[in-house]
This record gives C-alpha cells, structure tokens and sequence, in this order.
C-alpha cells in the first residue's frame, strides 16, 4: 500500500478544539466512521515558522481504526483512539505539522506508519528512523468493512497522497485539495503544475457528491471545486 492554507492561530497547544461545519458522513454497516478533532502548533520550512491548527481523522469501528495524520501532540488523539487497535498512521505527507505526533503514537500502539517513499526529503527532517511501510499509487488498506484506496498526489509535497473511502463517499485530501482551491506551492519541494496535475488526474476523477476532508480547515466536495479549476490557473499560486 501506499503522500497551504495559513489556518487561524491559537493558543491551545494540547486539547482538541471542537468540531464545526463537519459535514453529515455515513456509517458503514459495520460501524465505521469518520471522528475528527484538531490539534495546534507550528509548521516550519525554508527557514520560517508559523502557527497552524490541523485536523486529525480517525477512520475506524469500536473495535478498530486508523489516524489519518498525527500533527502536533499525541495526547488527543491517543485519547480519540481510546481503547481500540490502531491499525495504521496514514502521513498524508510529510511536512512536519502533520507528522510531529507520528513517533509517541508509534511508541504508544506499536502501530506502522505509512508514507510515500518520495517525502522522506522531508521526513528525514523531522526522525532518524524511517517510516514503517511505504504508500504507493492504487494501494488498499482495509479498516472494519471499508477499503481504504491510496491517490498519490504530488504538488503540495512530492510524495503527498489522498486516501479515497468509496464506501462512505469521502477522499481525505491531506494539503492537496482545500475548500477554496490546491494547496499551497511556494515552498521547497512543491510545484503548481504537478499539484493541478494531480487534482484533475485523480481527484476530479471521483463522483462530484465525494466529501473532501482537508488537512486544515473546513470540508469541501469535488463538486462543490470542479468549477473552479480556471480560477485556480488564472490566479497561478
């Protein structure tokens, strides 16, 4: 199996804020569903420092589930995860607001991380250990009775990847696809052709009712987004 915004500051640095304008989402015949909560802190790169609040997803059953990124703090989302087996991590990419908790979750569940090989430029910034297995384009992972469908959607960061659940309608979309547009490109490691290569390649590829669940901020459809894409070359960001 097989990888910005500038969302709001806080102060809060270790507790889940609470959750607004998630969008009605399925439950699966058997139990899986999608919880959400956000974690605080900061994202560096080429040598600047910003504050950040990132979402955290958990896609599981009561008895199962996976975290789909680990950004900041593990305290909550170990919490979230309760007493179920987390099945897996799921590094949407690798930049280190959406890794930092990657490590104390590992420690904690013995759970494998999963990420491109093509972001290890960036995690190797953050861990001198290598993530557990590698994500790669069309790879399925399962969780309960749904299957889990790997994107690679490079742009935002090269081995950035999207996570499409069919069975309940949803793409967790990491940096790649915000409300509003691609994620943001002016940093190492991105490029704007490749991410709007990967959007109309791959993710306007799935059915326009298909729930977007971005790494920062509010959720989103692909239809809601499809007419937008001239827009987004117009203004070339």
């Amino acid at each position: 199996m097989t990888d910005a915004s500038d969302p709001p500051e806080t102060d809060d640095q270790t507790e889940p804020t609470a959750t607004t304008g998630m969008p009605s989402i399925p439950t699966s015949p058997g139990g899986v569903r999608v919880e959400h909560l956000i974690t605080s802190g900061t994202f560096s790169l080429d040598g600047g420092t910003w504050e950040v609040d990132n979402n955290v997803w958990l896609l599981g059953n009561d008895e199962e589930c996976v975290v789909v990124d680990a950004p900041h703090v593990s305290a909550p989302i170990l919490a979230a995860i309760g007493g179920r087996r987390l099945v897996g991590i799921l590094c949407t990419h690798a930049h280190d607001d959406h890794i930092t908790a990657v490590g104390e979750l590992r420690a904690a569940t013995s759970a494998p991380a999963y990420l491109h090989p093509a972001d290890r430029v960036l995690w190797d910034r953050v861990y001198d250990t290598a993530p557990d297995r590698e994500l790669t384009d069309g790879g399925q992972l399962t969780v309960g009775d749904v299957t889990i469908r790997v994107l690679h959607t490079p742009g935002h960061a090269p081995g950035a990847c999207c996570f499409v659940v069919s069975d309940l309608g949803i793409v967790f979309s990491g940096d790649t696809l915000f409300q509003g547009g691609p994620g943001a490109t002016g940093r190492s490691f991105s490029d704007f052709p490749t991410i709007i290569a990967s959007i109309t390649s791959a993710l306007f590829d799935l059915p326009d009712e298909t729930v977007v669940l971005t790494g920062h901020g509010g959720a989103t459809t692909i239809g809601a987004e499809r007419p937008h894409l001239q827009d987004w070359l117009d203004r070339g960001h």
